[in-house]
C-alpha cells in the first residue's frame, strides 16, 4: 500500500451514497480475517452492494456498470467521488484497507468521518474535502461523460475537474502530506529521523 503520492490524474468511480458507512464499505464478517493481503480486502470493497447473497453481480450498482467496472490502474478509476459523510459508523481500519486494496488512490467528498479519514491517510489513500457545489459538479460531469478526468495535485493541494477547468483547494495536515509525498508510514518517519531524537529519554523526570 505504500506509494509515494504526487499528482493523480484519473477517471472516477461515482459512488453517490450519502452517509456511506464502514459496514457498507466492508461488511463486518471480513473483520475476523487475519490476513493483510490487499487483494483479499480489495475484493471485499462494497461487497454486499456489488453482489447478491449468491455472489451474482448487482447489475445496477455503479461499480458493476460497464463505464465503471474496469479495475483501477494508472489513470483509470483511481479516484472515487463519494457522497457526503463518507466512512461513518464504526472505526474499523479494514474499510480503508479495502479501498486501498481495490486500487483507489483518492476519495473526494464534501465530508468524511474523522476516524475513517485518518485511516485512509494511514493507508496512503488521500481523502480530499471539497465544497458540496464542487462535489455535485463532479458528479454531473462524470454522469455526462464517464471518461471525465480529475486531477488531484497534492503538492499544490488542488483538485481540478478537467471537464470544466474548475479547481478547488483542499486542506491536509502538513505531517501527513510529507509522509504521503515520501511514501512513509509513521514508523518509517521515526526511523528516518532517529538521529534527530535525543540520546536519552526522560520519563517522569528520571533519566
Amino acid at each position: 500500500m505504500k506509494q509515494k503520492f504526487d499528482k493523480i490524474t484519473s477517471t472516477c468511480i461515482p459512488i453517490a451514497i450519502d452517509n456511506c458507512n464502514t459496514d457498507l464499505i466492508i461488511p463486518a464478517r471480513y473483520l475476523a480475517s487475519t490476513t493483510r493481503d490487499p487483494k483479499f480486502f480489495g475484493e471485499a470493497f462494497m461487497h454486499d452492494l456489488r453482489f447478491t447473497s449468491d455472489g451474482v453481480p448487482v447489475a445496477d450498482f455503479v461499480m458493476n456498470q460497464p463505464a465503471y467496472s474496469e479495475p483501477p490502474r494508472e489513470g483509470v478509476h483511481q479516484i472515487i467521488v463519494a457522497g457526503q459523510n463518507w466512512g461513518s459508523g464504526s472505526s474499523r481500519e479494514h474499510a480503508a484497507w479495502a479501498i486501498a486494496g481495490y486500487g483507489v488512490r483518492v476519495v473526494i467528498s464534501s465530508s468524511f468521518a474523522d476516524i475513517h479519514r485518518n485511516n485512509l491517510l494511514n493507508c496512503f489513500v488521500l481523502p480530499v474535502i471539497v465544497s458540496e457545489a464542487f462535489q455535485q459538479e463532479l458528479f454531473s460531469s462524470i454522469k455526462a461523460d464517464p471518461q471525465t478526468q480529475v486531477c488531484v495535485d497534492l503538492p499544490a493541494q488542488t483538485v481540478t475537474n478537467l471537464a470544466t477547468g474548475h479547481s478547488e483547494a483542499f486542506a491536509i495536515n502538513g505531517y501527513k502530506k510529507y509522509c504521503l509525498m515520501n511514501g512513509l508510514d509513521d514508523i518509517d518517519f521515526l526511523l528516518k529521523n532517529i538521529d534527530a531524537l535525543p540520546s536519552s529519554t526522560t520519563l517522569n523526570g528520571v533519566n
